[in-house]
């Protein structure tokens, strides 16, 4: 394990602008001030298992009370209330019923081309309530794992919801994601079932899914699979299956709107969600069902300090974390209003978001960095498009996920969308969190832009070296978790030997989580700063890409590439690019023949993973940088990407002028 080396970090520690939380976000605020927030933290120091307790039973309601909080006598595989019963579900709806929240509007819908559908609580209940009996009736049982691949519409979360009602384990796959890569997960995760949609609308085109799937399965492996239930979005026909094959709305018919939820223990899988890993093949995340959603609606309470009347907006989509714990859980089970979106932030121009902000009276935004970078940049080049032309006064708090933001990005979102007067909420977590780990509280927390500022409550963060030792404040090291915590990841579906291995390594005792991000905390404040991953993940727009998968994607172009390694490199937009090194089977391309075979290879990498994973940039080289024992030095390679000379020792390598070569072909 490698840590970006402290002086490196304390040069993108120079920020001095400092914003106290105003009046107005402090008033009625759940964590008004800092002495609120650090009587939650001494709280939880004091006793740790009584405040997660506490919460517990105040947040969610129980089908059978528990009696034991924590159960850590084979850790790392820690079990949270293990001994009670609940669903989910009914969490986030049943539990509405007969309040106030039962009439009010649980979804504003915004389609692609811009048609608005509303839903209330009630409404909702029962959508879910006649899709579980659908499943059901399919021979969906609990226990069993579907997979849902669907667009970004109610449908989305219903499916979600209504496997969680029947005690099914959910494994949602974006639905950008290749063939491929739909296979490996149908078959990692054992799915009985497949629920997906004819096509999705993104940008104004018709995009397939239900072509994908069935791609996916004549890639063969996929045995557990029993059928395939698909929702009409758009009127295009697709070919369907007799005997697997079977459209959502005829599933539907005559099933009632009633369904008791399937009470379940509070370890049961809620869902697997898949997540890149440093190695090739990706991992199957898995979150316990009650520690999962307590963390979903404390979040939704302290970081967005959700009330009754706000109208809440993350833009992400199902198929990430930030989908399921802020749109599918955590706003329903805090009783919420939300806005779901279908599309793309610049269609049908990139105002949407503000216009629909405008539109439906949206008070608390959540979008990732990517996606304020890119509209900062269309919004320079086209005044048309910038958010002072439409009305964001509804906004009181604005959050940025998915990575770090930089503080140029931050203080333009802060000026431009919240008017200078929104808290912005930079939350750091990752999929295997469960929900929010460092962030600030819009009513208590001072704003450092570009800082993630302090833990929640609970979560015992710290900055360690490599034998897990704390470094000082102002010294860079590695991220981690101390203490375990109730929405923590349960473990690698099917692999527990790769769950200790990946975030609890036996060097550190075994028992601390590993967040895989180098961090720094400030020298005066104490304020986390993340500083990227300290191994082989990209972060490219909020999403995580093994570095291997890519590689694996490159080589398998096997009439063309002989052998290949893919780096990143920090990017405006995307705030990281992949950077693909690669050697071919052939003489080294010049001029056109090379800008054709790197488009190549790119069309080829977006269609066995994903669009999301086409490398930016291709550099040819007659080899790779190595050691005499064979290594590749992808130290150097990043350094290359970036235009940095190399000033490192290259005395070790087999090939030193491979460096030159490789830093000339682009």
């Amino acid at each position: 394990m490698s840590n970006t080396p402290s002086s490196a970090i304390e040069s993108v520690l120079v920020e001095n602008r400092v914003f106290e939380p105003s009046a107005r976000a402090q008033q009625g605020a759940r964590v008004a001030g800092m002495a609120a927030y650090q009587a939650l933290c001494q709280e939880a120091q004091a006793d740790y298992e009584g405040f997660w307790a506490r919460l517990a039973r105040e947040a969610l309601v129980w089908d059978k009370p528990f009696t034991q909080t924590l159960n850590a006598t084979q850790a790392p595989f820690y079990r949270w209330f293990e001994d009670g019963q609940l669903n989910a579900s009914a969490n986030c709806l049943d539990r509405h019923m007969g309040t106030e929240v039962e009439t009010k509007t649980a979804i504003i819908f915004e389609s692609d081309d811009g048609q608005v559908t509303r839903v209330t609580y009630r409404e909702l209940l029962e959508r879910v309530a006649q899709f579980a009996n659908a499943l059901k009736a399919m021979g969906v049982q609990k226990g069993d794992r579907v997979v849902v691949y669907m667009p970004m519409t109610i449908e989305g979360v219903v499916a979600m919801q209504a496997c969680a009602r029947i005690g099914a384990t959910h494994s949602v796959v974006f639905g950008g994601f290749s063939a491929k890569a739909l296979q490996e997960r149908i078959i990692d995760a054992g799915a009985v079932a497949v629920i997906t949609a004819n096509y999705q609308m993104r940008g104004g085109k018709e995009l397939p899914l239900k072509g994908i799937v069935d791609d996916a399965i004549a890639l063969g492996g996929c045995d557990t699979l029993r059928q395939v239930l698909v929702f009409q979005r758009t009127a295009t026909p697709v070919n369907m299956q007799a005997g697997r094959d079977v459209w959502l709305h005829d599933a539907l018919q005559g099933q009632s709107t009633q369904c008791p939820a399937e009470v379940v223990d509070a370890e049961h899988p809620l869902f697997i969600l898949y997540t890149s890993g440093s190695t090739g093949k990706p991992k199957g995340v898995q979150h316990s069902t009650a520690g999962y959603l307590l963390w979903t609606k404390l979040t939704m309470q302290w970081t967005f300090d959700i009330r009754a009347d706000d109208i809440f907006w993350c833009t992400a989509d199902i198929g990430w974390i930030t989908g399921h714990s802020y749109v599918a859980y955590g706003p329903l089970a805090a009783g919420a209003t939300q806005i779901i979106f279908e599309g793309v932030p610049t269609y049908p121009d990139a105002s949407r978001f503000w216009q629909m902000i405008e539109r439906h009276g949206c008070t608390v935004f959540y979008t990732a960095p990517t996606a304020i970078r890119s509209l900062i940049k269309m919004a320079e080049t086209n005044d048309a498009v910038h958010p002072k032309h439409s009305n964001l006064s509804t906004l009181r708090i604005l959050g940025s996920v998915g990575e770090p933001i930089n503080p140029e990005a931050w203080m333009w979102y802060h000026e431009h969308v919240g008017g200078q007067r929104c808290p912005i909420v930079d939350t750091f977590w990752q999929t295997e969190t469960g929900g929010h780990m460092i962030t600030p509280l819009p009513g208590a927390t001072p704003l450092v832009p570009g800082s993630c500022t302090l833990p929640l409550p609970g979560i015992a963060a710290a900055i360690v070296d490599e034998t897990g030792n704390d470094m000082p404040n102002g010294a860079g090291g590695m991220l981690v978790i101390k203490k375990p915590w109730p929405s923590m990841i349960r473990n690698i579906w099917g692999d527990p030997e790769r769950f200790k291995k990946s975030y609890f390594p036996a060097e550190m005792g075994g028992t601390i989580y590993l967040a895989g991000d180098g961090a720094v905390r400030s020298a005066d404040r104490g304020y986390f700063r993340i500083t990227g991953r300290i191994d082989d993940v990209l972060n490219v727009s909020g999403h995580r890409l093994g570095t291997m998968e890519i590689e694996s994607a490159l080589v398998a172009k096997t009439d063309l590439v002989a052998e290949a390694a893919v780096v990143g490199r920090p990017d405006d937009t995307t705030g990281e690019a992949i950077v693909a090194f690669v050697v071919l089977k052939r003489a080294l391309p010049s001029g056109q023949e090379g800008k054709q075979l790197a488009t190549e290879l790119r069309n080829w990498v977006a269609k066995e993973i994903g669009p999301i994973a086409k490398p930016k940039e291709i550099r040819f080289g007659e080899n790779l940088p190595k050691t005499r024992s064979g290594k590749i030095m992808r130290r150097l390679l990043r350094a290359i990407a970036k235009g940095e000379a190399i000033t490192q020792d290259v005395s070790t390598l087999e090939n030193p002028a491979i460096l030159e070569q490789l830093a000339n072909t682009h």
